[in-house]
């Protein structure tokens, strides 16, 4: 997937994500069904997800080299990225990444800022998209909590489907 395409994946499934939960009522965003995050919570998860992301793209990309490697395999396409991280949730067994665990739940009052700060992000992550170069989407690898390290470029599409697979427990759920 080139970086275009990538970046109006970003863009449309935070677009829908955030259209969805601006018309949902403010009960749900912070009463969720038992046992399971209130909208709040799975739209402050996807924010502690996205923003550690943008802060190692503005890093010196020689820094992340250092730090993490390089890619030792070819790029995986979309769809066994997606694969992978549906197998690995699987063996999670439900285990939510640390800075995720015993979220609070934010207020109503939350709400603007936190979907502000999601758009804000999004909106960050395309622009950085577009313009690493391609060599460093494909050999800059980053940790995942759950997948490991990946190049980039799966890291920014993988990126896209956590969205919409939050979006669509919150459909389902609401």
């Amino acid at each position: 997937m080139d970086k275009e395409a990538i970046a109006d994946l970003i863009d449309a499934k935070h677009s829908e994500l955030i259209s969805w939960l601006e018309q949902q009522p403010s009960e749900h965003w912070t009463q969720g069904p038992e046992g399971k995050w209130t909208q709040g919570q799975q739209a402050l998860h996807l924010l502690q997800s996205i923003k550690p992301l943008n802060d190692a793209l503005s890093l010196p990309k020689y820094v992340l080299r250092f730090k993490f490697g390089k890619a030792n395999r070819p790029v995986r396409d979309y769809d066994a990225i997606v694969k992978r991280y549906q197998e690995r949730l699987e063996d999670a067994k439900g285990k939510t990444f640390k800075g995720s665990q015993n979220m609070k739940v934010p207020t109503i009052a939350d709400k603007k800022y936190i979907l502000n700060r999601l758009q804000t992000e999004s909106k960050k992550l395309q622009y950085k998209t577009k313009k690493i170069s391609d060599k460093n989407l494909d050999t800059v690898i980053l940790p995942h909590p759950l997948m490991g390290k990946m190049p980039v470029r799966e890291i920014i599409m993988w990126t896209a489907h956590h969205v919409e697979h939050h979006t669509g427990i919150l459909k389902a759920k609401y």
